[in-house]
């Protein structure tokens, strides 16, 4: 009996079975690297794999202990705090939901429930933005009832007209409004906008037309949220697609914005549990650490050689 122990022990804890298994992870994990499918990382025969290779990795430094350099065995132990976090996602989750802009809701769709579920706050989409790349825009400059100029530019902009100087600031999607700033001498005489809005002076002797525009380029979308519970406010603050929104071990990514047949702005909110990724930054950072000290150690070694 005691022999079967010990040959399994040396199994377990062979170079050549870590070899087999890091191969196997390896090869499992391409379909979820190029596809969006992300079952296959909680399911039981991929983490009854990752648990192997654990053991094999405890197994394996157990045994030639007083071998292995200090920077291996940090390797090591960065490589079973990273499996740690993997086998740890199991218990995360992930959710969708898509929200109007200004409603609030409560429940979001569970993907590993197959069913909505209670998110355990209210979530608000306060309000949606976009921002865009300088847009090419054509203004037309009233002089009373009588065309003065037309003035091709971008976003951001300016061009003079008499004692003025008009800054085109912006322009709003999907209302398509051109928001623009007045100057004389440096000093801001008033804004006003294409839609009819406007802080000018009574008696300002020009009026502006949007004639055209280049259809704009995305830079960025993100919206402003915000979390409640029991009617009292909880968070607030943006979500992007690659910069959520986090509170209390939620992150909340923004995944799309559209509007619906009537024309209703929503967006589409990923809620993401992953009680896993702490743990797997700590384990790369502890990897990085180790290797850095393996190859600190090697380079002395091989100086060592060069100066006896």
């Amino acid at each position: 009996m005691t022999d079967m122990i010990t040959r399994v022990y040396r199994f377990l804890a062979s170079t050549e079975v870590a070899v087999a298994l890091f191969l196997a992870v390896a090869l499992l994990a391409i379909p979820g690297t190029f596809t969006e499918n992300r079952a296959l990382y909680s399911h039981p025969a991929f983490l009854c794999l990752l648990g192997t290779l654990a053991l094999n990795l405890v197994l394996c430094t157990v045994r030639r202990f007083r071998s292995i350099s200090v920077p291996v065995l940090i390797l090591h132990l960065g490589v079973l705090v990273v499996v740690g976090g993997a086998i740890a996602r199991v218990f995360g989750y992930v959710a969708t939901v898509n929200v109007y802009e200004g409603t609030t809701v409560d429940t979001v769709y569970r993907w590993d429930l197959k069913q909505d579920a209670p998110l355990g706050a209210a979530l608000t989409i306060k309000r949606i933005n976009r921002e865009y790349y300088p847009v090419p825009v054509q203004v037309g400059v009233l002089r009373g009832a009588v065309k003065d100029s037309l003035h091709t530019l971008k976003t951001g902009e300016s061009f003079a007209v008499g004692p003025y100087r008009v800054t085109v600031d912006s322009l709003e999607f999907p209302a398509e409004v051109l928001k623009l700033s007045v100057f004389q001498e440096g000093r801001v005489v008033g804004t006003c906008d294409t839609a009819g809005a406007s802080t000018l002076p009574a008696g300002f002797p020009y009026a502006f037309k949007f004639v055209a525009f280049q259809n704009p380029v995305l830079k960025r979308l993100w919206v402003d949220v915000s979390l409640s519970g029991n009617s009292a406010p909880l968070a607030s603050g943006t979500a992007e697609v690659n910069a959520p929104f986090v509170w209390n071990g939620l992150y909340f990514y923004n995944t799309q914005v559209d509007v619906d047949k009537v024309g209703m702005p929503f967006a589409g909110i990923q809620v993401v549990r992953d009680p896993g990724r702490p743990f797997v930054f700590a384990g790369f950072v502890i990897m990085g650490l180790g290797a850095i000290l393996s190859c600190a150690r090697r380079l002395r070694k091989e100086h060592q050689k060069r100066t006896v």
